[in-house]
């Protein structure tokens, strides 16, 4: 596997005057990959603890059971996004430690946990970024047919005001939903997240259902709010590149971003699906599950839109064979590839696709100002006796995607901080524990923490950034 050393496209010092001295930097996390307790406080069974006892769905046999011990581990790891001159900590808060079915009231003793890490941030002087869904649904409400079913919508936005009613005092700044993407078509229809269904037209409707989950509970947060606050949402999101200037291939590209971008960003911003991916659905006897109402929610203003960047890819509308449609008479879509170093996920490295994507957003969803809220790699990090990483393909890699994020504000995109995944080697979903991504080596055997050389590089980043 190649994982040469990706050069930056900017200059250290182009980078440092291209970032402002108040540009935002932190890390990410989210509850399933590093909390464990998973029983603990009256916290009960997520989609995520059913899946990982399916056989085969998890490398290794893997689960969150144990996780990083992140829950009883607390404040020595805020202490290490200290250390790191951090000023903003986006993590995810686990809907069954705050409602365990999904329903009902609030348990005082879950929502403890999430009170001590806010009070924890703010005396270290971090800003709390709460995610209120980084995909944990409760169990119970997948058994009662999970997002796909419309009642799912409503009872996240019930869900949201627990949280936010607790914390909305200290927390500037809010996330509704992380990747719908990964929880409609990872979960509903691939079958590779859970809850592991493999049901296009039900995740058509998950998607519907995730983003009216969003609309509603902004709705009510912003009316709620004690004060000015920052609500949005977080996507995954992509350049995608068509093979050639070939009808089919620039067709496969239109499909995949009408699919994995404009799908959510159309209805977010402009409060209508786009037209073309509605057609595509119909022509597969789709269609998007929209009552009255929905898209006037759904289109409630945000504040902030997170942007979770990692690859971009390469589209082509013909087969192996030649053929432009399957035996179905549907139109062929595939990935071919860019022909860059890849990461230890086998994800092409293309920092340039990801100048062009913030450029592209803030060009055709104005006015919205956006926050890289992930990105970074997994590499197949060797530790030394101490549990240093020199992880010089890491740190390339971050260096190249942050002079990317420079270049794009250069060229327009209102930029305004960048988020690493992750702070530490966690749970990565069904790649188990033996993916990488953490800026913190972390020993799953002692639950010792040894921050990497890219986060080393990261801290010193911050501070020219800072100091110029």
């Amino acid at each position: 596997m190649n994982t040469t050393t990706v050069p930056t496209t900017l200059s250290e010092q182009q980078l440092i005057a291209g970032l402002p001295a108040g540009f935002r930097w932190g890390v990410a996390t989210s509850a399933y990959q590093i909390e464990g307790a998973i029983d603990v406080d009256g916290r009960t069974p997520s989609i995520w603890d059913t899946f990982c006892r399916v056989p085969g769905a998890i490398d290794n046999g893997d689960t969150g059971d144990i996780a990083c011990e992140h829950y009883t581990r607390m404040p020595a790891d805020v202490a290490l996004i200290k250390d790191l001159g951090l000023d903003t900590y986006r993590f995810s808060v686990s809907w069954t430690r705050i409602q365990p079915h999904g329903t009902g009231p609030v348990n005082p003793a879950g929502l403890a946990f999430y009170d001590r890490l806010v009070d924890e941030l703010l005396a270290q002087g971090i800003d709390p970024w709460v995610t209120l869904y980084h995909w944990d649904l409760p169990q119970e409400l997948e058994d009662a047919g999970g997002w796909p079913v419309r009642d799912t919508a409503y009872r996240f936005a019930d869900y949201s005001m627990l949280v936010f009613d607790a914390l909305s005092d200290r927390v500037d700044t809010w996330t509704t939903l992380n990747e719908p993407w990964c929880s409609a078509m990872l979960g509903y229809a691939y079958g590779a997240h859970a809850p592991g269904r493999q049901e296009f037209p039900a995740a058509v409707s998950a998607v519907h259902h995730l983003l009216l989950g969003h609309g509603l509970a902004t709705e009510r947060m912003r009316e709620a709010a004690p004060r000015k606050l920052d609500i949005g949402i977080t996507l995954n999101a992509a350049t995608a590149y068509p093979a050639s200037d070939a009808e089919p291939d620039l067709e496969a590209a239109r499909r995949a971003d009408g699919m994995g971008a404009r799908l959510y960003l159309d209805p977010l911003v402009h409060g209508r699906y786009p037209a073309d991916v509605i057609d595509d659905l119909a022509a597969q006897g789709i269609e998007i599950p929209v009552q009255e109402g929905d898209l006037a929610s759904i289109s409630t203003p945000i504040d902030v839109l997170g942007i979770n960047y990692y690859f971009s890819q390469k589209f082509t509308g013909f087969d192996e064979n030649g053929r432009t449609t399957d035996d179905d008479g549907l139109p062929i879509s595939r990935t071919l590839p860019l022909n860059k170093p890849r990461t230890a996920m086998d994800w092409e490295i293309v920092p340039e696709g990801f100048t062009e994507l913030l450029v592209r957003l803030s060009r055709e969803y104005p006015g919205v100002p956006l926050v890289i809220t992930e990105n970074g790699a997994a590499f197949d990090d060797e530790a030394d006796a101490s549990g240093f990483v020199a992880d010089d393909d890491r740190t390339a890699y971050l260096s190249a995607h942050l002079a990317a994020v420079a270049a794009a504000r250069q060229q327009g995109a209102d930029v305004r901080g960048y988020f690493a995944w992750s702070l530490m080697d966690n749970f990565e979903w069904s790649y188990g524990y033996a993916k990488r991504f953490g800026l913190v080596h972390v020993d799953y055997d002692t639950q010792v923490r040894t921050p990497k050389q890219s986060a080393l590089w990261y801290r010193d980043t911050i501070r020219k950034v800072r100091g110029h």
